[in-house]
């Protein structure tokens, strides 16, 4: 059955996601959050450390700690009822359609595996069988899409021999081969300097653009995301406190965003002090700012 190419690629209504101390008391990491993702859109998660963006991509990939209390009232990809599917269909849907690009190659690939060997232990849990020749030639050829010279060399290399821009091209080459519908890049350059996070990110742009993916960009640095994204959602204390156009962010009317803002001064002419972030207790409880194009809130 084909899916309506006009409902939203992934649709959360009232995600909770929460985890009980020592004490037995339940504390929620993300509450009550609602978003869709249209096909072929690159949407912005920003917020500070703790405001529950990684657990919301987590959530959605069905990848939270063994520990996490969740709920939801919908959550559907591409259609189908995230909530209901068995936990074997879930799996096949990572790595096939869902992928998920970590903040750190270090930390996300296997120290004691060459590159080849990661890369056809992926293919092979999520894709066609093929014969040892068939596999080096798909590692050899992802590895060349998203432009790293001499892949014959680097499919045999490990982890540590790599740069980091270099790892994070080979992440990006993993998740993407495939073809995924929905990709989430946690702060997929926050570890790169800027020339290297251009690069990458201007790989990441082709590898979208060729398969009409879906993105949930979850980062900390806001004139990034407003260059690269479609829409942003603003995340405090594990709440959507705004929703806007990318292009719109400069325009936003929440003071926790204008805050946000204000703690990345330009370059010319910066202020003597940096603003103190200041919180409001009612943040957490008042309904989320919708801003339309025009910069006009609702």
């Amino acid at each position: 059955m084909s899916a309506d190419m006009t409902q939203p690629l992934c649709e959360i209504d009232d995600l909770r996601v929460g985890f009980r101390g020592h004490d037995g008391e339940l504390t929620e990491a993300v509450r009550g959050l609602s978003l869709t993702l249209q096909r072929g859109e690159r949407l912005g998660i920003v917020g500070e450390s703790g405001s529950g963006k990684s657990l919301t991509g987590r959530a959605l990939l069905g990848l939270l700690p063994a520990n996490a209390q969740f709920a939801a009232q919908t959550m559907k990809f591409d259609g189908q009822d995230l909530l209901t599917m068995s936990a074997r269909k879930r799996r096949q849907l990572c790595g096939q359609q869902m992928g998920m690009i970590l903040q750190d190659p270090k930390y996300s690939l296997n120290p004691v595996m060459t590159v080849a060997q990661q890369m056809r232990e992926a293919f092979v849990l999520h894709g066609p069988k093929l014969g040892r020749r068939e596999m080096r030639e798909k590692i050899v050829a992802a590895l060349a899409a998203v432009h790293i010279r001499d892949p014959e060399r680097v499919a045999d290399t490990y982890p540590h021999e790599l740069s980091g821009g270099m790892g994070q091209r080979v992440m990006i080459a993993m998740m993407v081969s495939s073809g995924p519908r929905l990709l989430i890049a946690d702060e997929p350059t926050s570890a790169l300097d800027v020339l290297v996070s251009m690069q990458v990110l201007g790989v990441l742009d082709e590898m979208i653009a060729k398969h009409d993916t879906g993105l949930i960009f979850i980062s900390h640095d806001l004139p990034l995301v407003m260059s690269f994204c479609d829409r942003v959602v603003v995340m405090y204390a594990g709440r959507v406190v705004e929703t806007c156009a990318a292009r719109d962010l400069v325009h936003a009317q929440h003071p926790y965003t204008r805050g946000l803002l204000a703690a990345n001064p330009p370059l010319v002419n910066p202020p003597d002090e940096l603003p103190v972030l200041e919180r409001d207790a009612a943040w957490l409880t008042h309904p989320h700012r919708q801003t339309h194009p025009t910069g006009t809130p609702t």
